[in-house]
């Protein structure tokens, strides 16, 4: 309830910016205003002779009060610079120092009416200054970076301050109660002070709710790039840098805030309800006028030089104070560059790299064929050699700046890290490279025993591989390759053995080049510069390297009034192009939406019963309320996101086929389901006994297989999306007409695939967009089978028949935004260009149906451009252009099946 609250409330101040933001100047002013109008004739020491107290002061106070000043203005800098990592140097400085200013602002006239003395604000000022905390504005503003559009934005804020906002509110509250306490300690000056913190913590935090989202919703919106549509402080490196798990507070901390404040309440209570009030020593009731009171005097001087001999005549505090602050201002403005601000930045880096800096590196330098160059003595060794390889390997790059290298790390998997004090070994061709030459030059290398040129003796390889102080590191290559022949180290697991994993894939390459027709076969299948951390036991066995496929971006792409630049990862001339030319149609005519109809991943196992009798009565018993709901609780109780939506069940003499239907979250869950499945059937065997499982995968899922099951009641996500071009776009951009697109796809798409027998295969090509999907933001490509399910119509409309109306219904898109091939760096880079990458916290399964929403209306902008070219015949021109091969075979060497073989 109060989550939702606050993600109301958030909505509410990012969607109308300028009305909050108006609207709270306004009541600054109003109350600066106010307070100049009741005090400006009470000017003292001008027109006013107010008596003072004479007190000693000593130095030592004096000083106290010197570095409680300049410590509050260090913190105020260090707490916009801040600010300043978000990327904006002056935006969100403005807004928060406007805050600051607002909250004193208020916080002085509140006092000011309540009757109270603001004598002693001078001291109360570093006080204040030390309760603002900006950190909140960083963590709400990091929310709202992580954005792709202006709609995305609003949302952004509005879940920072659903996550943040209790936190908050109830921090606020503590801090008041607490400050709250020194209000009845009796000392007058501490009262004041007290009493100006309690206004300031609450001002503050009344205007942080509202004029600074509101200022940073307005912030993005005129940072917009107008030709492009996309927002500029869209950050390609830095997607929901900020988890909404990361930010929610730890609920005992929560629980003993809470605690603490309702003890302060009843403390407060106490003191100012219940207890005998103090009659004389009540000291905030309000001024007290007799014989000391002031009096009105003649001013002798203007006002402007009143208030300029007093700026003369400061005090020594004051200057080194004002020094200070002058002196940190300069800083910030002049001599803060760019290139320091952190990674946090609002530009875009992708687009800031000019198309020069774009270099590409050496063929050679993906694959570990030359030796890694070292300094000749361990004081010029580099803090990383693998970097010092690549730049003496490609000499170009080392002029590239700082935001370039950022962005290769962000495109290129990271690095698996390399042991400095270990030999290093490489291979290329087939031929590996061993012996003193490849040992580090450093004082703890020199230590260690010379690896010999000849392999040493199996025993003695198996004694220094067990060996906790020496290890893998001490072997050569091909002593490691002995003893996986002698069966001492698992093939499979030469990479969890080795030093680095990457050795133990150079390893597997030198093993398998042995065997093959061409030794030299793998010299241009990459495997270096990979975190196979990530792939060991999750992705792939016995690796031996990864294969780099083309991805290119289509968009636009104009979905439910956001935008998205989808990637798509093909080897397939023209696809990415006519995709794109797609994307413009649709956003041309409006741009397309879409409904997500269904959402439940499936697993059908088979069990068998004595005799079909019997397994009609288990299919009775599963299809009755009671039945259902023994084998739901169960089957929810294996994990928080799997649900039991329903049983399909049918018989095939006495086997039982039972489909599983349930939500997965963000996951595409067929691990999740085949668990859940298997505890639900042993809690079937409780009831029946009989029942024998044969599998808990009978094909009645379907999986990976053309299926009309999937076609007809739908697997995974849903979705329908629809789009409306104009009769213009369809004959300036897609170069045909409206009533030649209809004919087609009918006598195509509907009437052609009947002609086939088709199952799901009403379109023109689905699974190419599918695939390209799939590849690039790390699905399971078998899985394109299932998903290309679609029927694409086309329809005339509009006032004249002429505009074209078409749709494009899938629904069985099999896909996931966590676990698989989601963990790898690249695929993650591909998903966070859309926006869905990992798992929605708010609202769990989001993402994955985000992404269904995209891949259905990819498909549709693909469809639309390849019909309008079949429509128009250019298709065959379009790929003889385009989708040929520029390679001279006759002159490029092949092996024939014969050698192969």
């Amino acid at each position: 309830m109060l989550t939702r609250l606050f993600r109301m409330h958030g909505l509410l101040v990012a969607s109308h910016p300028w009305e909050v933001i108006v609207g709270t100047v306004t009541l600054t002013i109003c109350m600066m205003s106010m307070n100049m109008f009741t005090g400006n004739d009470q000017i003292c020491g001008w027109n006013f002779d107010c008596p003072k107290t004479e007190e000693q002061i000593l130095s030592s106070d004096i000083i106290i009060l010197t570095i409680t000043r300049c410590i509050a203005i260090i913190y105020i800098y260090f707490q916009f610079q801040n600010l300043r990592q978000l990327g904006s140097k002056y935006m969100l400085g403005i807004a928060g120092l406007f805050t600051i200013f607002s909250s004193f602002v208020f916080s002085t006239v509140v006092i000011h009416f309540l009757g109270k003395e603001l004598t002693g604000l001078n001291e109360a000022l570093p006080f204040f200054l030390l309760l603002i905390d900006l950190s909140k504005a960083c963590a709400l503003a990091k929310f709202a970076l992580s954005s792709n559009s202006q709609d995305e934005v609003r949302d952004n804020i509005a879940r920072g301050m659903a996550v943040l906002g209790p936190a908050f509110t109830l921090d606020a509250v503590v801090e008041c109660l607490v400050i709250g306490v020194g209000t009845m300690s009796g000392v007058r000056q501490l009262e004041i002070m007290c009493c100006f913190g309690f206004m300031s913590v609450l001002a503050n935090y009344f205007v942080f709710m509202t004029f600074f989202p509101a200022c940073v919703s307005l912030v993005l919106e005129l940072s917009r790039e107008n030709q492009e549509g996309h927002p500029i402080w869209h950050l390609s490196h830095f997607s929901r840098v900020m988890e909404e798990e990361d930010n929610k507070p730890n609920p005992v901390t929560q629980r003993v805030k809470m605690i603490m404040s309702l003890g302060l309440v009843m403390v407060h209570a106490h003191s100012r309800w219940i207890a005998e009030p103090l009659n004389t020593n009540n000291t905030m009731v309000g001024l007290s006028f007799g014989q000391d009171s002031p009096r009105r005097i003649y001013p002798e001087t203007p006002l402007w030089q009143f208030y300029l001999a007093r700026m003369i005549t400061m005090d020594v505090e004051q200057v080194i104070c004002l020094a200070l602050a002058l002196l940190l201002a300069v800083k910030y403005i002049f001599f803060e560059q760019v290139e320091m601000e952190s990674t946090l930045s609002l530009k875009n880096p992708m687009s800031k790299a000019s198309p020069t800096g774009a270099l590409r590196r050496p063929a050679d330098a993906c694959c570990r064929m030359e030796h890694l160059v070292r300094p000749t003595t361990a004081s010029d060794a580099p803090p990383f050699p693998a970097q010092e390889n690549q730049q003496k390997s490609a000499p170009a790059q080392t002029t590239l700046p700082v935001i370039k290298e950022e962005k290769d790390e962000m495109i290129r998997p990271l690095p698996a890290p390399q042991p400095q004090a270990q030999n290093t070994f490489f291979l290329g061709e087939g031929k590996a490279t061993e012996g003193p030459q490849s040992q580090t030059p450093s004082t703890e290398a020199s230590a260690t025993p010379s690896i010999p040129a000849e392999p040493r003796p199996l025993d003695e390889c198996l004694a220094i591989l067990k060996d906790p102080k020496m290890g893998p590191g001490f072997l050569s290559d091909s002593e490691v390759v002995q003893l996986v022949n002698s069966k001492h180290i698992p093939s499979y697991k030469l990479e969890a053995m080795m030093e680095s994993p990457e050795r133990g894939v150079a390893i597997r390459r030198q093993m398998i080049s042995a065997k093959l027709p061409a030794p030299a076969a793998l010299s241009s299948l990459p495997y270096t510069d990979y975190d196979y951390s990530k792939v060991i036991g999750t992705c792939c066995e016995n690796v031996i390297g990864y294969m780099p496929v083309p991805v290119g971006v289509a968009g636009p792409l104009h979905l439910d009034e956001k935008q998205f630049q989808v990637p798509m990862a093909t080897t397939e001339g023209c696809l990415v192009a006519s995709t794109n030319r797609g994307c413009r149609a649709i956003a041309l005519g409006g741009g397309a939406s879409s409904r997500v109809l269904a959402d439940g991943m499936t697993r059908g196992p088979v069990v068998r019963l004595p005799s079909a009798c019997q397994a009609a009565q288990v299919k009775a018993w599963l299809e009755s309320p009671e039945g259902f709901q023994v084998i739901k609780e169960v089957f929810d109780n294996t994990s928080r996101f799997a649900r039991l939506q329903k049983l399909q069940i049918c018989l095939a003499g006495r086997n039982l086929y039972i489909r599983f239907q349930s939500k997965t979250g963000d996951a595409m869950g067929m691990n999740m389901l085949s668990k859940a499945t298997e505890q639900a059937l042993s809690r079937l065997q409780e009831e029946f006994p009989e029942v024998q499982v044969l599998a808990v995968s009978g094909n009645y899922c379907i999986d990976k297989k053309p299926g009309a099951i999937n076609w007809i009641e739908g697997r995974g996500k849903s979705v329908v999306c629809e789009a409306t071009i104009p009769a213009k776009v369809v004959r300036e951009i897609l170069k045909t007409t409206t009533a030649s697109l209809v004919e087609v796809n009918i006598n195509k798409n509907l009437v052609g695939s009947a002609m086939a027998g088709s199952i799901g295969g009403f379109n023109a090509h689905a699974a190419n967009l599918v695939a390209a999907i799939y590849i690039a933001c790390g699905q399971d490509p078998a899985q394109s089978v299932g998903s290309s399910n679609c029927i694409t119509l086309m329809e005339s409309s509009g006032p004249m028949g002429e505009d074209l109306y078409i749709t494009c219904t899938m629904p069985s898109i099999e896909l996931g935004t966590v676990g698989g091939g989601t963990n790898l760096p690249p695929q993650q880079a591909c998903l966070q260009m859309l926006g869905v990458q990992g798992a929605c916290q708010m609202c769990p399964g989001d993402n994955a149906r985000q992404l269904a929403r995209v891949v259905c209306a990819t498909v549709l902008a693909g469809e639309l451009s390849l019909m309008a070219a079949l429509s128009a015949g250019h298709l065959v021109k379009s790929h003889m252009t385009h989708n040929r091969s520029k390679v001279n075979l006759q002159q490029s060497p092949g092996t024939c099946t014969q050698n192969a073989s």
